[in-house]
């Protein structure tokens, strides 16, 4: 396996630390034969998190594909998405992947982001990416039923309650009497089991590992149930880089839609990846239930989550088409 993939797991400890410049890696090392003369790639660095979908990233930079289309790409692991944003503001980072809700929010609170590409996308009919589960005696049924009763997510504010809130007003719910708290992922079946929480949010592989365990039932997939398909992840980047650099950011997006479509279309070459990428078991990686991994942008579908965002009072003003995608 290349090197330049592998640099990627040694830095995942330290991120925070190494998100101190553009570009990095081995790139200067690398070009293309092109008329005779060599042209020097053009190097960037990705802030991913160190989920299953990101080995989409991975995947470009293995197989060639951003090389290819002119990138010597390096990513970065950051522990969380919204360390990842200022970094991306700043240009500490050229481009980040993270989920929409997060950059819409970027947006709203006055950091200039743009989304430059798609990334993954929830599954639009069967298993899904991410449910909410309770345990088989709890009484809870519906959606509606969540009225009254507290619902774990991982974080505050994403699209695991928005969408589970939205879902619980379409269900005949009182969308302020849907409760949630913030809990860890691996932390939400014992507490579950425990009564600390009425129902979960949680996504794959923790989901598949719930619902083996015929104590648990699930309530439904909320991405699937509030639109089948919606994305998960984008790429963006920051309004300056986008500003000064349209070509460059522009072509970027293309690379990316290459690398994903390839990643999506080999499953097999990208859960090999996974094993390393995630440090799991072969197995694991072969059960996943994954995203799909789609490069495009689908901006009616995205401004939908905007308007659900601005609608529970997730921001404080919903942005613009033009504020929140390059031109």
């Amino acid at each position: 396996m290349k090197k330049k993939f592998l640099s990627g797991f040694a830095t995942a400890a330290a991120a925070a630390l190494m998100l101190t410049a553009c570009g990095g890696g081995n790139g200067g090392e690398g070009g293309s034969e092109a008329g005779g003369e060599t042209e020097e790639l053009r190097e960037v660095t990705v802030g991913v998190l160190s989920i299953a979908p990101s080995v989409g990233v991975a995947y470009g930079i293995e197989n060639g594909i951003f090389e290819e289309h002119g990138f010597d790409v390096t990513y970065e692991i950051s522990s969380a998405g919204a360390a990842m944003l200022p970094a991306v503001s700043a240009g500490q980072l050229d481009f980040g992947v993270g989920n929409p809700l997060s950059v819409t929010t970027a947006v709203d609170q006055g950091l200039d982001m743009k989304i430059v590409a798609g990334y993954s996308n929830s599954l639009e009919e069967g298993n899904d990416v991410a449910g909410v589960v309770t345990r088989a005696d709890s009484g809870i049924e519906t959606w509606a039923d969540l009225e009254g009763k507290t619902t774990a997510v991982n974080a505050l504010n994403t699209l695991g309650d928005l969408t589970v809130t939205y879902l619980a007003e379409e269900d005949g719910a009182d969308p302020a009497k849907v409760n949630f708290s913030e809990m860890g992922f691996p932390d939400m079946p014992a507490q579950l089991e425990r009564g600390n929480a009425d129902a979960v949010w949680i996504p794959e592989p923790f989901l598949s590992q719930m619902l083996d365990d015929e104590e648990n039932k699930l309530v439904g997939y909320s991405f699937q149930e509030t639109d089948p398909g919606m994305a998960t992840m984008v790429t963006f980047t920051s309004g300056q880089l986008a500003e000064e650099d349209p070509e460059m950011v522009a072509d970027f997006g293309e690379a990316m839609k290459a690398a994903l479509a390839a990643s999506q279309e080999d499953q097999e070459g990208s859960r090999e990846l996974l094993v390393e990428f995630l440090e799991i078991p072969e197995e694991a990686a072969q059960e996943l239930v994954m995203e799909r991994l789609d490069g495009e942008v689908n901006r009616e579908q995205l401004m939908f989550m905007v308007e659900l965002a601005d609608k529970y009072n997730f921001i404080d003003e919903a942005p613009t088409e033009e504020e929140l995608f390059l031109k």
